[in-house]
């Protein structure tokens, strides 16, 4: 349960650490996000803050009662908004309007990632299962088909959960225990050690809790 900020992930490259090995990293445009909304206890049972990203909406696109909402924390029209549950004792360290930036994460910590992974579209078992097909040869008509599901007489029925051929991708995924290896506040750019779901460019969530 800690703070967060919202950001879009701009692609991988690779650094060298201090001993000369290569170390693949993930490069993220983080913030700059305005606090929206403060969620207390005493007002709502939970501590929490909601977060804005992307202020790049046009006026004609928000509804009445949406910019009156930002009117009243004088944030211009967001995006995108997350809310980040909050120990009891973190509330007070934050305040409606508060610009969070990248520089909220520290060199070497331990951040968690949120993305949506990439669609593959409509696939068959053998790519979203790994099922080993069939013969290759000799005419077996039977390379990558799903093959029988069930027996006939008991249970009479497919179990639930069986895996089939269908859509892939576009889940929601979190990486946790990334690395922050290098942190440019200048560019609003946060690099984290390792992958991080989703196509260069998607949108992505990253947690102190790593």
């Amino acid at each position: 349960m800690s703070i967060g900020l919202l950001g879009r992930k701009v692609g991988m490259t690779q650094l060298f650490d201090e001993s000369g090995v290569a170390v693949s990293v993930t490069i993220i445009a983080v913030g700059p996000c305005p606090v929206v909304q403060r969620r207390t206890i005493s007002t709502n049972g939970y501590e929490a803050v909601q977060v804005g990203y992307q202020a790049e909406r046009k006026a004609k696109k928000v509804t009445k009662p949406l910019k009156g909402y930002f009117d009243k924390a004088k944030v211009a029209p967001q995006k995108y908004l997350r809310e980040f549950r909050l120990e009891s004792t973190e509330g007070s360290n934050y305040s409606v309007g508060q610009i969070l930036t990248v520089g909220l994460f520290d060199l070497g910590e331990k951040v968690r990632v949120t993305g949506i992974t990439k669609g593959k579209g409509f696939q068959g078992g053998v790519k979203r299962w790994g099922y080993r097909g069939g013969p290759a040869t000799h005419g077996s008509m039977f390379h990558r088909a799903p093959g029988s599901i069930g027996a006939s007489s008991f249970p009479s029925r497919v179990f639930r959960g069986h895996h089939m051929p269908g859509r892939m991708g576009t889940d929601t995924m979190t990486v946790k225990g990334l690395k922050v290896v290098k942190v440019i506040p200048e560019q609003n750019l946060l690099l984290v050690r390792g992958a991080v779901p989703g196509p260069a460019g998607g949108l992505v969530t990253i947690s102190k809790r790593g």
